[in-house]
């Protein structure tokens, strides 16, 4: 996850679609593809963007600093009433939108998948991006912003862009380059869960 972007470089048209063309290939429950992604690489959309969903009340911190310098947010959308839609239909044998029988909110979960897409085909490109949470404070100023509608939900939103000249301006406290990533050994259990 990369956090400060080269300001003056734009993501190449090419590219932008490139990523939005993988994300709508990723898996979905019932095939029902709830998603919608909101591409904002106008700087005055981005400058929107940010300006909806941070304190403007206080000064920047290191982190919205580095974020804002990135040319494209893309925001990904899920939309649970597609799939509540999808599975009330005749092959799908539900006859009702009953949200109870979903053990998990798979709209998250396959727009989710997506926005990984997204940041796979960013590595790809060669950029830099990083995937973060849209604080729950800010999403009726967000949609308000860019007219979404209620139907829809931000899971998150990525920021893309060329890395800095920089190293030191691409990682965070939490990066892997300061703090060690769990090995598999510490997360897998094979045949039954297993106390370390």
């Amino acid at each position: 996850m990369v956090r400060s972007y080269d300001p003056d470089r734009p993501v190449d048209p090419a590219v932008v679609d490139r990523l939005l063309d993988n994300a709508v290939h990723a898996p979905s429950a019932g095939f029902s593809q709830g998603w919608a992604f909101l591409v904002l690489d106008a700087p005055a959309d981005v400058e929107r963007f940010w300006a909806a969903t941070s304190d403007t009340e206080r000064e920047p911190d290191a982190w919205l600093r580095g974020m804002r310098t990135a040319p494209l947010v893309v925001v990904p959308l899920s939309c649970k009433a597609i799939y509540l839609d999808r599975y009330a239909q005749d092959d799908k044998g539900w006859t009702d939108r009953d949200e109870s029988r979903w053990p998990v909110p798979y709209w998250d979960i396959d727009t989710g998948m997506a926005a990984l897409l997204i940041l796979q085909t960013a590595v790809d490109e060669g950029l830099g991006a990083c995937f973060f949470g849209v604080p729950p404070n800010a999403t009726d100023r967000f949609r308000e912003a860019f007219g979404v509608p209620s139907a829809y939900t931000p899971i998150g939103a990525i920021t893309v862009g060329h890395r800095p000249a920089d190293p030191a301006d691409q990682g965070a406290t939490g990066s892997p380059a300061r703090r060690a990533r769990r090995s598999a050994d510490e997360v897998v259990h094979r045949g039954r869960w297993r106390e370390r």
